[in-house]
C-alpha cells in the first residue's frame, strides 16, 4: 500500500512550484575483467533480473513506470501543432533533386571570397577549409579531385600506423575512393561538375548503406544478416551530388553508447586529445571530420548521437526533426527517435549537405504533415535583424549542471555577446520533468532497439556482441510493453510543456553537454566500459530533442581551461531547422574560426 502516485495533468502543472532535480545515477562504473564477470551474472537467471530490478528501483524508474498513473494518452511518434512560418527564409521543394536543393542552399550563402578564405598567411589563425575552398580549388586548377585522394589514401595510411591506433573506417577501398575521384576529376575537366558538393570528401557512418561497403553497424557481424543492397537515400542524395564516399566510419556498436568506445575495431581517439575519447556514437564521422581528413560525415542521432561527438572534437553536429530525413537504408531506420544528419566543420557546410540529404518518406509526410523544408537567408544585410528577433530560452538551473563550469561560463559568455551583439533577448523558463524525459526516452529506444535486435540475440548472436551492449540489451530486455506506454504517456506531458514554451521562445539553449572528452580507461580497449555517470553527463542537454522531435544543432565555442572543445546546442521548434542555422551562424561569427588546431590533423587540401 501507499505506492501508487497520480500525476496532474499537464495544463494544470504550477510552473512556480517545480524544482530542478540533479541527476544521481546509481549503477557501476566496470571495465576490463570486472565488466566481463559483471556481465555474466547480468545473464544469469534469476539473479540477473534482481540486478537489473535493484538498479531501476535505485533510480526510480519503477516507481514512474509502475507505481504512477500519468493522466495524458500516449503519442507514439512526436505529434507537432501548426506553426507560424520562418522569416528571413529560402523555401526549398523536397521533390527537387538533390543538386538542385544544393544550388538553392548555395545561393542562400554569403558571397565567397575565396582570397579571404584561401590565405597561406602564416600568421593566420588555424582554420578548416570549407566546401567552398575545395570547390574553388577544384574549378581554378589548383588541385584536382585526383590529387586529393592520394592525399587522403596517404593521410588514412599514416592515422592506421599511428600509436595509439586511430580506426577512423571500418569498411575503405582505396580504389574505390580513386575511382569516384577520377570520374569527378573528368566532369571539373570537361567544365561540367553536377554541384559544389561534387569532389568533397564525406565518409559515412557505419549504419546508414553505403554500397558496395557492408554495414555491420560496428558489431563484427551484422552484415552477414543484413546484406546491403544499394544506397540509404540520403547516401544516394549525396552521390548525385557529385560527392566521393571515402567509406564507413566507426562508431559505437549498434549506436548502444555515448562514447564511441569500440573493442571490434578499435576506438576512434578525439583529435585534439588522443587518450581520450570522440564521444558516440557517431565517434568516427565526428573524428575524421575534426582530423580535417572529410569536409563532412552523416551520421545517425537517437540519444545525441551526432551532437555529442560533433561537440567533444570541436565540430558541427545537426539534428533535424523527426521525419525531416528519410531513415530509409539505415539499421535503425524503424525507431521513434532516430535522424541522419551532418556532422561538417561549420554552419555553412551543414546547411549544404542538410540541403542534399533532406526529404520525408511517404509514410511520414502522411502521419507527421511536414511543413516546407526552408533553408536560413544569409545573403541580405537582413541577417543581423533577423538573428536579433529572436528571443531564447534558457532553465539556468539545468544550464549549470555540469561536471566543470568552465562549460556553463563559457557558454554563457556567448549568449551574452549575442544579447549585447545581436539583440536576441533572453528569457528565463522552467522545464518541468526532465528526470521523467531521460527515463522516457531510455524505454523508447531501449525498447525499439530490442524489439529490431531480438531476432538475432535469440538466434545465438548474443555471444557476438559487446559486453556493454549486452549490458544495455539486459536493461532493455526488463522492460514491458506497460513500460513502453507509459514512456509514450510521457512523451506528449512534457510535448505540452515545450510547446507551451516555444510560444514563448523561439528556441531553447544549453551546453551541449555535461562535461567535455573523458579519458579513455586502457582496459576499456579490449574488453569494452559502462560508466552510466559519465553517460548522464554527456547526454543530460540531449535527448529533449530526440524524444520530442525536436530539430537542434551543436555549435564549438571554444575550449576548457584543458584545451578540449566546448559546443552549445541550440534547440528550436518542429521543423525550424533555418532558424536555428541562422542562429548557428551568428554564433559561429561571433566566435570567429577554431583557433585551436587539433593534435591528430592532416590538410588533404594541401597535402600537409
Amino acid at each position: 500500500m501507499g505506492k501508487k502516485k497520480v500525476m496532474v495533468p499537464a495544463d494544470e502543472v504550477d510552473l512556480a512550484t517545480v524544482k530542478y532535480q540533479y541527476e544521481e545515477i546509481e549503477a557501476p562504473h566496470l571495465t576490463g575483467i570486472g565488466l566481463k564477470l559483471f556481465v555474466k551474472v547480468l545473464e544469469a537467471p534469476l539473479i540477473g533480473s534482481l540486478i537489473i530490478s535493484q538498479l531501476k528501483k535505485k533510480n526510480k524508474m519503477i516507481e514512474m513506470l509502475r507505481n504512477t498513473v500519468i493522466p495524458e494518452t500516449p503519442m507514439f511518434k512526436p505529434e507537432f501543432p501548426p506553426r507560424e512560418p520562418e522569416t528571413g527564409v529560402v523555401p526549398v521543394d523536397e521533390d527537387q533533386r538533390p543538386e538542385e536543393r544544393v544550388e538553392l542552399a548555395l545561393k542562400s550563402l554569403p558571397d565567397y571570397e575565396p582570397a579571404k578564405s584561401l590565405s597561406t598567411d602564416a600568421s593566420s589563425t588555424f582554420r578548416y577549409w570549407k566546401i567552398r575552398d575545395y570547390a574553388y580549388a577544384y574549378r581554378s586548377k589548383i588541385t584536382t579531385p585526383s590529387i586529393v585522394a592520394e592525399r587522403f589514401i596517404a593521410a588514412m595510411d599514416k592515422f592506421n600506423n599511428m600509436k595509439p591506433p586511430t580506426p577512423l573506417l571500418i569498411s575503405y577501398d582505396p580504389e574505390l575512393v580513386r575511382k569516384q575521384a577520377a570520374a569527378s576529376t573528368r566532369r571539373f575537366e570537361e567544365g561540367c561538375p553536377v554541384s559544389i558538393l561534387d569532389g568533397i570528401f564525406m565518409a559515412i557512418k557505419d549504419d546508414i548503406d553505403c554500397f558496395p561497403h557492408p554495414s555491420k553497424g560496428g558489431t563484427t557481424f551484422f552484415h552477414e544478416v543484413r546484406p546491403v543492397e544499394e544506397d540509404a537515400a540520403s547516401v544516394g542524395r549525396l552521390r548525385s551530388c557529385g560527392v566521393i564516399l571515402v567509406g564507413k566510419a566507426n562508431m559505437h556498436e549498434l549506436g548502444l553508447g555515448t562514447t564511441g568506445n569500440n573493442p571490434n575495431h578499435g576506438t576512434a581517439r578525439n583529435p585534439h586529445a588522443p587518450e581520450r575519447y570522440t564521444g558516440g556514437s557517431s565517434s568516427g564521422p565526428a573524428a575524421i571530420v575534426a582530423s580535417g581528413l572529410c569536409s563532412a560525415a552523416l551520421g545517425t542521432d537517437g540519444g545525441g548521437s551526432v551532437r555529442i561527438p560533433s561537440s567533444l572534437c570541436g565540430v558541427v553536429g545537426l539534428k533535424s526533426t523527426y521525419g525531416r530525413t528519410t531513415m530509409s537504408g539505415s539499421i535503425c531506420d524503424s525507431g521513434t527517435v532516430e535522424i541522419i544528419g551532418p556532422i561538417t566543420s561549420n554552419v555553412e557546410d551543414a546547411i549544404l549537405v542538410y540541403a542534399a540529404i533532406l526529404g520525408s518518406s511517404t509514410a511520414e509526410r502522411i502521419a507527421l504533415k511536414p511543413s516546407l523544408p526552408c533553408l536560413p537567408d544569409l545573403t541580405s544585410n537582413e541577417i543581423s535583424h533577423v538573428s536579433g528577433s529572436l528571443t531564447l530560452g534558457k532553465y539556468t538551473e539545468w544550464f549549470n549542471d555540469v561536471f566543470s563550469t568552465d562549460i556553463s561560463d563559457k557558454c554563457e559568455d556567448v549568449l551574452n555577446r549575442l544579447v549585447e551583439n545581436h539583440g536576441c533577448k533572453m528569457v528565463e523558463i522552467v522545464i518541468p520533468e526532465l528526470h521523467e524525459m531521460r527515463t522516457a526516452h531510455i524505454v523508447s529506444i531501449g525498447s525499439e532497439s530490442a524489439c529490431g535486435l531480438n531476432p538475432d540475440y535469440e538466434d545465438g548472436k548474443k555471444v557476438k556482441f559487446t559486453l556493454d551492449t549486452r549490458t544495455n540489451l539486459a536493461l532493455f530486455h526488463s522492460f514491458s510493453a506497460s513500460d513502453y506506454v507509459a514512456a509514450q504517456c510521457l512523451r506528449r506531458r512534457l510535448m505540452y510543456y515545450h510547446m507551451e514554451i516555444f510560444k514563448e521562445v523561439d528556441v531553447i539553449v544549453t551546453p551541449t553537454t555535461g562535461m567535455t572528452a573523458p579519458v579513455i580507461p586502457p582496459a576499456a580497449l579490449s574488453l569494452g566500459e559502462t560508466n552510466m555517470q559519465v553517460t548522464g553527463n554527456l547526454m543530460r542537454f540531449v535527448v529533449t530533442a530526440n524524444l520530442l522531435g525536436f530539430p537542434a544543432i551543436s555549435v564549438p565555442i571554444g575550449y576548457d581551461k584543458q584545451g578540449l572543445p566546448i559546443g552549445l546546442q541550440i534547440i528550436g521548434r518542429p521543423w525550424c531547422e533555418a532558424t536555428i542555422l541562422r542562429l548557428a551562424t551568428a554564433i559561429e561569427e561571433l566566435c570567429g574560426s577554431p583557433k585551436k588546431k587539433p593534435q591528430q590533423y592532416y590538410d588533404i587540401l594541401k597535402g600537409e
